[in-house]
């Protein structure tokens, strides 16, 4: 059962009756960490919103994955809401980057609550914004910042997100994430190491 308090908490903008909707229909999961979510070709059967954890979104093409975002607590997943509504297959991948905690709607109910509460509408449109902006910044990060820019950007990122240094992760993780070949990322990470900006240990990487 979904404690009502808590979308009260997450979302304060929304009406008492579109949060009673969303408490009656829809469903609080935990979700361990490296559970995958969501595959490329699924249709989409529920919506998350995340109140604890992290979500990793990608895409793959020709075994290579390349990350597009995360999703953080009191956000959602753009990309399925987009599936959704037009009633087609995902293009994307969804893991869970850490035990997570999600509130899980209804993908039926999505259109209803759209047309019925003009409210719901500005949860999708905040995140359409966001994306709209990340995704102009990777364009921007892969077409004019040289690779050890970009990874250090990426680390940075990652504390930022998990609040944790030294990360737990390997040179394949990370390359899986950026897009490019494992070789490329120990390269590199040696040059960073090189230039004190990070300390690598047995299995994982300090940010200095």
């Amino acid at each position: 059962m979904i404690d009502k308090s808590k979308i009260s908490h997450l979302f304060p903008h929304l009406s008492d009756e579109l949060i009673a909707e969303i408490v009656s229909v829809s469903i609080f999961k935990e979700i361990p960490s490296g559970s995958t979510i969501l595959r490329a070709g699924q249709y989409v059967k529920v919506i998350p919103i995340v109140t604890q954890g992290l979500i990793k979104v990608f895409s793959r093409h020709e075994d290579k994955d390349l990350l597009l975002y995360y999703i953080q607590p009191n956000e959602s997943c753009i990309m399925s809401f987009s599936a959704s509504l037009k009633n087609e297959p995902s293009r994307v991948y969804a893991i869970a980057e850490e035990d997570t905690s999600a509130i899980l709607l209804p993908v039926e109910k999505i259109d209803q609550w759209i047309r019925q509460f003009p409210d719901f509408n500005s949860i999708f449109f905040q995140l359409y914004n966001l994306r709209y902006s990340e995704l102009l910044e990777t364009i921007s990060d892969l077409l004019f910042n040289k690779m050890d820019q970009r990874l250090y950007d990426y680390l940075k990122k990652k504390h930022q997100l998990t609040g944790k240094n030294p990360l737990k992760m390997s040179h394949r993780q990370i390359a899986n994430d950026m897009g490019t070949a494992r070789e490329v990322i120990s390269r590199v990470m040696k040059k960073l190491e090189g230039e004190g900006k990070v300390r690598q240990h047995t299995s994982s990487i300090e940010i200095l």
